[in-house]
């Protein structure tokens, strides 16, 4: 059965934001390593290195968006890009159905 919504823009789109996410992991991952160097500053006291260790975690929030956008990608039927690319080779036309 034929989906009703574009699984090429979808496809696309994801492909964009996983672009994004790409460049911002190195930035996210070099956070990480400076909080962890910072909790490692000499009489911190507790608070502060609970506010690190919830940075730390908020910082590896960036696997959770990696798995929502392989979600989606995952969430496309099979063989919809193909199909939907091969229907617009030459052109789109309105369906009759």
């Amino acid at each position: 059965m034929p989906i009703k919504w574009s699984a090429v823009k979808v496809s696309e789109a994801m492909d964009e934001v996983e672009n994004q996410v790409i460049l911002a992991d190195q930035f996210i991952a070099e956070a990480k390593v400076k909080a962890e160097a910072a909790k490692k500053i000499p009489n911190l006291p507790q608070y502060i290195e609970q506010r690190f260790n919830r940075l730390i975690d908020q910082l590896n929030r960036m696997d959770y968006i990696k798995g929502a956008i392989e979600s989606v990608h995952k969430d496309i039927p099979d063989g919809a890009i193909e199909d939907e690319r091969e229907s617009t080779k030459h052109g789109s036309t309105q369906s009759l159905m």
